[in-house]
């Protein structure tokens, strides 16, 4: 089992930048996979970054591509989203994901309006 806490969101303005956070339960090298997803009222969560553990380099959907950076803090056992030129479509809730021992986990989601 995997407990999975982000943490960063809130209301941001057209332009600004937020940095978000998934705090982990289990060691991160064990894990296959990490990613992170939004969704819109109505909508399924969409994919926005995929990334394995094994290596390679993350694939961004082509939304946020260029303003999106996923990266991983051993230290703090966290998964990072720092998000930048932020757009009120950016407006959704966010979750991460990882895969361990063929399971997809998902954390509970935080709340990102972009908003002037």
């Amino acid at each position: 089992q995997v407990q999975l806490v982000e943490s960063g969101g809130g209301l941001v303005q057209p332009g600004g930048s937020l940095r978000l956070s998934c705090t982990v339960s289990i060691n991160m090298f064990s894990l296959e996979y990490m990613g992170w997803y939004r969704r819109t009222p109505g909508k399924s969560p969409r994919e926005l970054v995929a990334s394995s553990f094994s290596g390679g380099q993350p694939n961004y959907a082509d939304s946020v591509k260029g303003r999106f950076t996923i990266s991983t803090d051993d230290s703090e056992n966290t998964i990072n989203l720092q998000m930048s030129n932020l757009k009120p479509e950016d407006t959704a809730v966010y979750y991460c994901t990882v895969l361990y021992r063929r399971t997809l986990y998902w954390g509970q989601g935080t709340q990102v309006p972009v908003s002037s």
